[in-house]
This record gives C-alpha cells, sequence and structure tokens, in this order.
C-alpha cells in the first residue's frame, strides 16, 4: 500500500469540557482508519492557543500516553488562524485535516475526504448542506458574509469554514505565503490546485460555549473582507465620483435659491459641506485607516505566533520559546523540531 500519514490538527482555546470526547473519537476514528487501508499512520497535533482552563493539562495527558498525539502550546491567545498555521507547519504528513475541538464538524468526515483526495484533489473542503442549527441572526449574517465576499470579488467556498484536507504540496505553497493578516478560507481557494467539496451536516456544539461571539465574528468579516479585496476602496473612489457630481447640481441649486432670496443668510455655506462632504468623508477614512492598519502590522514583521512548549511521548514536556515570525520562514530559517 502506498505511503498515506494522515496529520489532524486541531486548534484549542479553553475546550475542557470537550476535549475529552474529541481526543477518544479521533483516536477510534484514525486506528479504524488504519484498519481500512486509507492511511499507513496518522499524528494529531493538538494546538494549544492560549488558553487559561484545564485544557493544557488534558492535552499534556493525551500526549503522555500516545505516541502519535503531540501538543504546541503558545506563550498566549494568538487567534485561530494562527493556531492552524502552526499545526500545518508543524505537521509531517503527506495530508493534513484541520479540525475544530467543539465537534460541531463530525470527525468521520474525514473519510469521504480522503476518499476525494484519491481521485486527485488536493484540496477538500467540509461545506455545510445546511444551517439548521443556527439562529435566524448567526444563519442571516453568515449567509450574508459569504455572499458579500463573493460580490467583492473574493474566491471563497459557500458555507466553509475551516474544516478542510490539504495535500503535502498545498502545504508547501501554502509555508511560502508570508502575509501577517492570514484569512485562510481565502487563500487556500486563491492557490488554484484541484479542489473537491464533501457536504455534511453540522452538529451542535458537544459542551461549553462558543469562541466567535458577534464581536469576533464581525471582526474576522472585516479582516476577510480587507485581506482579499479592494473593492471598498474602488468603492470609496465610485461614491466619491457620484458625490462630486451630486456636489455640483446641489451647488447649482443652493445658488439659486440663494439668487432668489429664499436662503437665510449662512445657509448655503452650511448646508453644502455639511451634508455633503462630513459623513462621506468620515466613512472613507474609517475603510482607509483599515488598509493602513493593515500595512501597518505587515511591515512591522512581528511573529504570527510564539510557540512555548511542546508534549509528545518521546519528550515529555519540551519547554522552550520560539518566534514564528513568517518572514523568516521565508526566508529559509529552520524551524526548532517538535
Amino acid at each position: 500500500m502506498e505511503k498515506k500519514q494522515l496529520s489532524v490538527i486541531v486548534p484549542c482555546f479553553n475546550e475542557e469540557l470537550v476535549i475529552g470526547e474529541t481526543n477518544t473519537r479521533l483516536m477510534v476514528l484514525l486506528a479504524g482508519f488504519i484498519e481500512k487501508g486509507l492511511i499507513t499512520d496518522f499524528e494529531v497535533l493538538y494546538v494549544n492557543d492560549g488558553s487559561s482552563d484545564g485544557t493544557l493539562e488534558m492535552l499534556s495527558e493525551f500526549a503522555s500516553k500516545e505516541r502519535r498525539i503531540k501538543v504546541i502550546s503558545f506563550t498566549g491567545n494568538f487567534g485561530h488562524q494562527a493556531a492552524l498555521t502552526a499545526g500545518l507547519y508543524s505537521s509531517s504528513g503527506d495530508i493534513a485535516v484541520s479540525l475544530d475541538a467543539d465537534l460541531q464538524d463530525p470527525p468521520e468526515v474525514i473519510e469521504a475526504m480522503i476518499e476525494r483526495y484519491n481521485s486527485g484533489c488536493d484540496i477538500v473542503y467540509g461545506v455545510r448542506s445546511n444551517r439548521e442549527q443556527d439562529s435566524f441572526f448567526k444563519r442571516f449574517t453568515a449567509q450574508f458574509f459569504y455572499r458579500l465576499m463573493a460580490f467583492m470579488g473574493v474566491n471563497i467556498v459557500y458555507n466553509h469554514a475551516d474544516f478542510r484536507l490539504i495535500s503535502r504540496a498545498v502545504i508547501s505553497e501554502f509555508k511560502k505565503y508570508g502575509e501577517i493578516n492570514r484569512f485562510l478560507r481565502g487563500m487556500f481557494p486563491a492557490m488554484g490546485f484541484k479542489q473537491g467539496v464533501v457536504e455534511y451536516a453540522r452538529e451542535k456544539r458537544f459542551a461549553g460555549e462558543t469562541k466567535y461571539p458577534l464581536r469576533k465574528m464581525l471582526m474576522f468579516a472585516v479582516e476577510g473582507i480587507t485581506s482579499f479585496s479592494n473593492f471598498p476602496l474602488r468603492l470609496s473612489f465610485l461614491l466619491g465620483f457620484v458625490n462630486f457630481v451630486a456636489a455640483l447640481i446641489l451647488v447649482v441649486w443652493t445658488l439659486l435659491t440663494k439668487l432668489k432670496g429664499a436662503a437665510i443668510p449662512g445657509w448655503a455655506s452650511t448646508v453644502l459641506p455639511l451634508y455633503l462632504f462630513g459623513g462621506i468623508q468620515l466613512m472613507f477614512i474609517g475603510i482607509l485607516s483599515e488598509y493602513v492598519g493593515k500595512i501597518y502590522m505587515e511591515v512591522k514583521r512581528r511573529p504570527l505566533f510564539i510557540i512555548k512548549e511542546t508534549y509528545n511521548l518521546s519528550h515529555a514536556k519540551k519547554t522552550f520559546t520560539r518566534r514564528h515570525n513568517v518572514q523568516q520562514k521565508k526566508r529559509g530559517t529552520p524551524a526548532a523540531p517538535l
């Protein structure tokens, strides 16, 4: 049988209520894959993204009992996208699957993903077949987000989050990407490899609370839009032009009103700038500041994440501080081994 090792990357942030069940299901499922001949071996990489509960202690215990489990622990909370990136960079499998710890994305779907990979796909997206589990507000805002991204020209898979399979070739190319502001849902579709889709019904969260409240969802949406589309900047130019034409018309109307003597003294000089430029300028300054802020973050070249310690069976606990800077990776600086 052709060698085919599977890496499963699971980002974790305060998941002590669910991570035990997640690990049990994964171990049974992946062992079954070996028996079926789907894979020859596997590894599970848990990335602790600055958890403040007992998540890290549970993960380290898993790693001390099973050689196939590796734990990467950050010095703090660097975010979901950074955690996924760290897992992909540290993976050694021929194929890798990213999976959230909350079990809303059923691990059993990985089997269908591997089958699509065997048929020739380098990237396989897990796509929700429905959103019946979501509230009306969550369903409406999520669907609006995907449609808005598509309208702005962003290549994004509808109803796909971060549940995906990618090949080693994709990972190798992914490591060449040097940006700090990362929106993986837009990065992988833009890479151009052969892609496939596996639909599934998303389940309720097994335990714990969502890590994406409204505030984080809005920030994530802004991150995605401004990372992969300059449409808001073009829109500001178009609306600015429309505003200029409207200003000329209003100037003529205001002057005619004043010449007729129907205007209150000082009215014309107050109304024109107030109504035409005040709100529009503030809005466009906000759009520009979002892009300038991204440039500011990129040019500083801060590390995408910092690894404090790792755990596995051969090295029960290996403590170190490693700053992972994507620019250093791009220049070929070797990463510390797990």
